[in-house]
Formats: structure tokens, C-alpha cells, sequence
């Protein structure tokens, strides 16, 4: 039926609404601030709404903008403010008419200001940050198909912006162009909230050294950390190419390496690993060959509606791996005042072991015949 998988999801919340003997959960939309668990939930993709969950209602307030958006995509009772109220108004309404005595919010989701003036209500808050999130983990199978697709248009994407690749393009430009084939391919752009990496050359030793105005040169590599969003939901890879034949052919080597190390942390993914388990796999492929203190970061990270979900898969996570969860796995060898290379794919833990959701762009370094 229409909006079974809307409905699935309040379910979950309600079952752990239950648990926490809350009456209802309060979650906002504030000019984009907090819109991952609205949409999660109610389906809705404006930048302003209230949501009030209960054990028997669910409603969406909203002002005059998003009526017809709301009615479109979500199933919930959609209330409408009037011009003499403000979204927080609705949300005071709503929680007296629905006489909610014991309500969650996700505290991380809520500025202070917000907070203070959810200090008038006449309820009793309970932080419940962190449990939309940890429901959003496990992804079903709607998702799942929104992230593949979103991986597919950034791997075609990034094959056409390939072929416009010429020396003393810069990486700023070739950002754009990537993301402008990626909406030329039916995605809604690049992340929301972060820049797409393009580092050439030395500036490739900073993990996250952004698109910037430096032209890329003949016999320099480009690492390119990037995705489509599509549907609500992001795609994240990094690839890696030159212009002509690697200057360094260090390089070439420390790029295997990193192959290696990607192909035993995705062998390693199944539930019941802990991150810190999987990282180590990886991370000691990398310590074996020599280049372990260069690799600083963690391996991966969780996808969904935001481009860093949890679990994480770091030297420091006890997250331990569920089925339905979807990582990146990241390795990166960063040399100071040289340059480095990072290899990136999506996965998905299933019941057996895992599955690569970014499964059509080759890993191979690309040398560009110009």
C-alpha cells in the first residue's frame, strides 16, 4: 500500500516510544535544522515542520507554503498555521490538544533558543537523542534502492566528467561539472551540506583538501571524494586518476595497496563485527606494507539521509554491525608534502556478509591518455 514503508518506520518508533513510557515525541524542522528524521519519518521534504508522534496519531504542522507538498508526501494528518502563529506555536497546540505529559526530543536536532522555548510547554521533555537515528540504521529495502541509484548516477557522472578532463582544468571546475552531470542524470545534485573533495597533486595529502581554484597538471593524480543525492539520500566514493602517466610511480604502488586493504575491509563486514574490528582488518594491510602512520583517519562510516550516519568504523568504535546497515569503506595513505590516495565504496550488511551497493565503476586507477 501507499506509505507501508511510512508506517513501518512510526512503528519501530513506537515500540520504542513504548519502552521509554513516552506519550508522544516531538521532532522539528526549522528552515532545514533537523529535516533528516521529519523526512525519515512523515516522508515530507519542506524546511519547516512540526511532527507529533503518538501511540494513535500521527500530524504534521506546516504553514501555508507546504500544504499541497504535505498532502502529497506524507500520510500524516497535516495541520496548517495560521498567519498569527509560528511553527512552535503549532507545536505547543498540538502537544496540549493531544495532552502529552511525557514527550522525547531529539536534543541534538534543537538549538538552544528552541530549547528554551520549549521550556513553556506544559509537558515534561526527555531527551531522546540519538533514537531516530539509531532506527534510521537499519535500511529498508525502499532505500536500498534509492542508495544504489544514487550510486549509479555518480558513477556515470564521474565517467562522463572524465572525458572532459584536460591539463590546466582546475578542480574546482571539474567539481561543478561533476555535479553538473549528475543532475543532468536525474539526481538532485551533490551533498547538501559538504563540497565534493578534488585534490591534485600535493594538494592530495589533505583527506579532505576540497575542490579549489588549482589547475591540474600533466603527470599529477586527482583523488575525487564525491556522490549523487538522490531521493533524500546520498552516494559516497572516491576515485583516482592522472593526467598521463603517474609522475610519481610511488603512487601506483601506494594505490594496490590501498586496493588490498578495501577488498579485505569489505570481506570483513558481517553483523556481529564490531567498526573497530573491521577497521583493523584494513588498517593492518596498510601497517604491513610500511605505510600505516600515514593512514589517519577511520575506515568508513554510515550512509543514508546524511552523508555521516552511524555505525562508524574507526580504531575507537564499538558499534557493532546490524544487517540492513550501509558503510563506506575508506582507505586513504596520505604522505605530507607529497600527496595521497583514498579508495571509497559503498556496502550493505546483510545476513551473510555484505554487498556493494557502488558496484559499477571499476576501482583500477585511471591514467587518462591526453
Amino acid at each position: 500500500m501507499a506509505f507501508e514503508h511510512v508506517w513501518s518506520r512510526v512503528s519501530r518508533l513506537r515500540r520504542s516510544m513504548a519502552e521509554r513510557n513516552l506519550d508522544g515525541i516531538l521532532l522539528l524542522d526549522m528552515e532545514r535544522f533537523g529535516w533528516e528524521n521529519v523526512f525519515y519519518l512523515s516522508g515530507f521534504r519542506g524546511s519547516s515542520a512540526a511532527v507529533l508522534i503518538t501511540e494513535n496519531d500521527a500530524v504534521l504542522a506546516t504553514d501555508g507554503r507546504y500544504v499541497a507538498q504535505a498532502s502529497e508526501q506524507t500520510p500524516f494528518r497535516v495541520l496548517v498555521q495560521s498567519k498569527n502563529q509560528t511553527l512552535l506555536d503549532m507545536a505547543e497546540e498540538m502537544i496540549r490538544r493531544h495532552e502529552i505529559k511525557e514527550c522525547g526530543f531529539e536534543g541534538e536536532t534543537v538549538t538552544y533558543g528552541t530549547y528554551r522555548r520549549l521550556q513553556d510547554f506544559q509537558t515534561r521533555w526527555v531527551d531522546t537523542e540519538g533514537l531516530v537515528p539509531l532506527i534510521r540504521r537499519q535500511k529498508d529495502d525502499l532505500e536500498i534502492s534509492i542508495i544504489e541509484e544514487a550510486s549509479r548516477i555518480a558513477t556515470e557522472a564521474y565517467e562522463m566528467v572524465l572525458k572532459d578532463v584536460v591539463p590546466g582544468m582546475t578542480e574546482l571546475e571539474f567539481a561543478k561539472r561533476l555535479e553538473g552531470h549528475i543532475v543532468s542524470l536525474g539526481g538532485e545534485g551533490g551533498w547538501p551540506d559538504h563540497r565534493f573533495i578534488v585534490a591534485s597533486g600535493v594538494r592530495s595529502s589533505l583527506p579532505h583538501g576540497t575542490a579549489s581554484t588549482k589547475k591540474m597538471e600533466k603527470g599529477e593524480w586527482v583523488t575525487v571524494d564525491f556522490g549523487a543525492a538522490y531521493g533524500g539520500y546520498m552516494s559516497d566514493l572516491t576515485r583516482n586518476f592522472s593526467l598521463g602517466e603517474v609522475s610519481d610511480p610511488e603512487f601506483s604502488h601506494i594505490h594496490r595497496i590501498l586496493q588490498e586493504a578495501h577488498a579485505r575491509g569489505a570481506e570483513a563486514i558481517a553483523p556481529g563485527r564490531t567498526g573497530k574490528e573491521i577497521d583493523m582488518v584494513a588498517r593492518s594491510v596498510i601497517e604491513g606494507a610500511g605505510y600505516g602512520e600515514f593512514f589517519g583517519h577511520g575506515l568508513g562510516h554510515g550512509l543514508g539521509v546524511e552523508i555521516h550516519e552511524a555505525p562508524r568504523l574507526s580504531p575507537r568504535s564499538v558499534d557493532v554491525l546490524e544487517v540492513g546497515d550501509v558503510v563506506t569503506v575508506e582507505p586513504g595513505i596520505y604522505l605530507p608534502s607529497r600527496g595521497g590516495l583514498r579508495l571509497e565504496d559503498d556496502y550493505l550488511v546483510t545476513s551473510t556478509g555484505s554487498r556493494r551497493l557502488s558496484q559499477g565503476l571499476s576501482q583500477d586507477f585511471r591514467v587518462l591518455n591526453l
